[in-house]
């Protein structure tokens, strides 16, 4: 097969989707069954086992102040309409025997209605930012089209499965890097003597970091770390000087980086009520970090039913206490889940999961055009 992994952030950025694509496709490659091509805004990076096209657009930090209606319903997606102007003038469906994107609308858009007459390849969705695009028929959602939808979680998969050809597969993690081990606090400036809690999220409404940090704010001693950027990037700041003088920081690391990041943290806390998957989750459960987060059908998958971090993230004194216990108990219970983590999350196990649904899909499309 021929197989294109088209998303704008490629290669530039390292948010989840991007990891999660670029550890897919290059699974696939690695096969070497494929001929696999990613396409992004970033550079070329030696060694990967795929192929690289590059194509440009406008970054979204330029366009958060853009006026919101539908479809722009926010800057990421008017990043995204960028991209795909420019990516239009050397598409080339017929190089492809499937496309594969998580980008809603106009990515989507192209791959399944350019050019308006002929072949086109194949379609793939995947969930990563969510399923609505397949579930809704509202607004420029019932545009939605795909020949096979990638489900990230069970919710998605049950709500989607009778209406696309459809699959679960969860995201991934390189088990070779993210796995327990010493901590470098020295090198990221972080205090020894202090708790630590680290959250690792856009800095976007969704995500609650604000609220992540008005919970903790107030438990002595303990120093709150990001990872990550966004539009909240300044209330996050003025909150900060304001609850937590001398006790938060903002960073963003590359991603060969963020092992150590939390392998320096005592305790990760995710506050968000709804990820499609969730990188974060599957990364500090296989480093052995334990994780407070909301508790709902999504993290119950992945933890399982008796996490014991996993509380109602709409009350702060939920928060409060499931992160004062992670401190106090330790990381042996954590530990004791790193290895089945490893194993299950795999990104190898999880491209050939992805690589058998693509060779699927194809197969039914190529017979649906001979017919």
């Amino acid at each position: 097969m021929r197989i294109h992994f088209v998303l704008p952030g490629l290669h530039r950025v390292h948010r989840g989707a991007e990891v999660a694509f670029e550890a897919v496709a290059s699974g696939i490659a690695e096969l070497g069954l494929d001929e696999v091509t990613v396409v992004g805004s970033g550079e070329a990076i030696p060694g990967r086992p795929y192929n690289f096209r590059r194509c440009g657009l406008i970054p979204r930090e330029r366009l958060e102040r853009l006026p919101k209606f539908p479809p722009f319903r926010s800057e990421s997606i008017a990043e995204e309409a960028t991209f795909v102007l420019n990516y239009l003038r050397n598409f080339r469906p017929e190089e492809a025997d499937v496309t594969v994107t998580c980008s809603y609308p106009f990515v989507n858009w192209m791959l399944t209605r350019w050019p308006p007459l002929g072949r086109r390849p194949a379609h793939v969705f995947v969930t990563q930012n969510g399923d609505w695009p397949a579930f809704s028929d509202t607004s420029e959602y019932s545009f939605f089209r795909c020949d096979g939808l990638v489900c990230t979680n069970p919710l998605y998969f049950d709500r989607n499965k009778d209406r696309w050809p459809s699959v679960l597969i969860p995201n991934g993690i390189d088990s070779a890097r993210f796995q327990p081990g010493p901590g470098a606090r020295a090198r990221f400036g972080l205090p020894d003597g202090s708790p630590i809690v680290l959250m690792v999220s856009a800095l976007i409404e969704s995500k609650r970091v604000l609220e992540g940090m008005r919970a903790i704010g107030g438990i002595p001693d303990v120093h709150l770390v990001v990872a990550g950027e966004g539009p909240l990037r300044d209330q996050f700041d003025a909150l900060g000087k304001q609850l937590m003088p001398g006790r938060y920081r903002r960073m963003t690391l590359p991603l060969d980086q963020m092992p150590d990041l939390y392998r320096s943290a005592d305790v990760m806390l995710h506050p968000t009520f709804h990820e499609s998957f969730g990188n974060v989750y599957a990364e500090a459960l296989a480093i052995g970090v334990p994780v407070v987060a909301h508790d709902y059908s999504v993290t119950r998958w992945i933890y399982g039913e008796d996490y014991p971090g996993l509380v109602d993230a709409a009350s702060s004194e939920a928060i409060v206490g499931a992160v004062q216990r992670a401190i106090q108990s330790g990381r042996a219970d954590a530990m004791a889940r790193t290895a089945e983590a490893a194993a299950r999350f795999s990104w190898t196990n999880i491209a050939r999961q992805y690589r058998d649904f693509l060779s699927e899909v194809h197969e039914r499309n190529r017979r649906t055009q001979a017919a």
